[in-house]
This record gives structure tokens, C-alpha cells and sequence, in this order.
């Protein structure tokens, strides 16, 4: 990644081919392990939505704590660079961490946890919560969840626009900037969080950059390859 000052970071500097994972009517619980292992030190696209199409963020408040049960079991294992939280799905940009950094990171350090089934654990600890709260029974997401290997910087680039562009297309809100539950507004303000704000700016060159694409790519043209498994 190249950074403001034309210099890069200590990310790598080539991304793999990408790796598209289709939605299986039936699959096995063997087969489902594979499916949902993501290899380290590599970046993903990783998107669900609400089993049968259900919405699974009911008030604002789950949106909440949607987040606070990310920030429990996803830093461990993962850096995130963009998100955006809709009614009925979501998307989110992560890079699974190497083995030296999960092992810095969890606790006790000496031991590893797997990014895979972080994300189980954290659909699962959320769908629980909303079937208590609702009154409900069954799975609130589809299984697998998706993911999309990311291949290159430009790739990596459009894929944060489209997150933040997502709630737009969807008629949430009319602009994108207003839409209070994605990663943009975040990335943009100097209040402590999770996301690599640095990481993701510098990518774009500077804050001033990053605005100015994403109201270049407003209209979403040439960013539909990128969608995954959208609603």
C-alpha cells in the first residue's frame, strides 16, 4: 500500500488471484469447514444476510450491539477496514492476521484462536441474543457465510466503496455519507476505534482522496463485480 508520502507500508505488496465461493443449496458439515476457512495473512469480503431473507437488525439498538460482539471476537484475528450494517445483511473488509500477530493478540498469547470460527461464534453469540429478545427459533443468517478473496489494491479499493455506497443502492438513505451504521463516517473522524483508519486512508492517498472517490463512484457504476452474494 502506498501511503501519502509515496512510500509503502509492511503490507504485501501482491495480492493472490481471486477466490469466489458460491452459495451451495446442501452442503455437509465436512464440506461446510472447508468452505468457511480463512486462510492467514490474506484479505476477504465477507458478507451474510438474514436467513430467508429476514432482516436481522430489527432496531437500531442491535446495530449497537452488533458491534460491541464484533469488537469481542474479531480483532483477535482479524484487522477491519471498512463495514456497513443493513437491515437484512451486511458487509464488512477484513485481513485475517498471520499467526504471529492471533497469537499477539489473544489470550493467552501462546495460543492461536481460529479466524473461522471467531466469525461462528460471533453470528452465533448475535443470533442468540435476537431470538431471546424476539421471541424466535431457528437460524437468523443463511450458512455459509460469503466470502471473496481480495486480489489487488484496486480491487481492495472498490470494495470500500462499495460497502459505504451499499446503503444508497438500497434506498436506506438517499446519501451515502448520512447512513449512521457503516464504517465511512468513522474512517473520516479522529474518534478511537477498531477500524485501520490509517491503514485505509493511506490507501487512498489522503482523507481528501478518500471523500473524493467515494463521490466519484457515487452512482456504483463498474462496482457491481464486486457485490459477492448482495441482496
Amino acid at each position: 500500500m502506498r501511503n501519502s508520502k509515496g512510500s509503502c507500508d509492511s503490507r504485501p505488496d501482491r495480492f493472490p488471484k481471486p477466490v469466489r465461493f458460491e452459495r451451495q443449496e446442501r452442503i455437509s458439515e465436512d464440506k461446510l469447514k472447508d468452505f468457511h476457512k480463512l486462510e492467514l495473512g490474506k484479505f476477504y469480503h465477507v458478507y451474510n444476510r438474514g436467513n430467508n431473507r429476514e432482516n436481522i437488525f430489527i432496531e437500531d439498538r442491535n446495530y449497537a450491539y452488533f458491534l460491541q460482539l464484533y469488537e469481542k471476537h474479531i480483532p483477535p484475528v482479524a484487522g477491519t477496514y471498512a463495514y456497513s450494517l443493513m437491515r437484512n445483511h451486511f458487509h464488512i473488509l477484513v485481513r485475517i492476521r498471520d499467526r504471529s500477530e492471533t497469537s499477539a493478540h489473544s489470550t493467552p498469547p501462546s495460543v492461536s484462536p481460529d479466524p473461522s470460527q471467531q466469525f461462528s461464534n460471533l453470528f452465533n453469540a448475535y443470533a442468540r441474543s435476537v431470538n431471546n429478545a424476539y421471541h424466535r427459533t431457528g437460524a437468523l443468517f443463511q450458512r455459509p457465510f460469503g466470502r471473496i478473496e481480495i486480489a489487488s489494491e484496486s480491487y481492495f479499493m472498490r470494495v470500500i466503496l462499495y460497502i459505504h455506497l451499499n446503503p444508497q443502492r438500497h434506498g436506506f438513505v438517499k446519501h451515502f455519507e448520512s447512513y449512521l451504521h457503516s464504517s465511512y463516517q468513522m474512517l473520516l473522524s479522529d474518534e478511537p476505534t477498531f477500524l485501520r483508519r490509517k491503514e485505509v486512508l493511506d490507501w487512498f492517498g489522503s482523507k481528501e482522496s478518500f471523500i473524493q472517490a467515494h463521490q466519484t463512484y457515487g452512482d456504483e457504476k463498474g462496482l457491481e463485480q464486486f457485490i459477492g452474494g448482495d441482496d
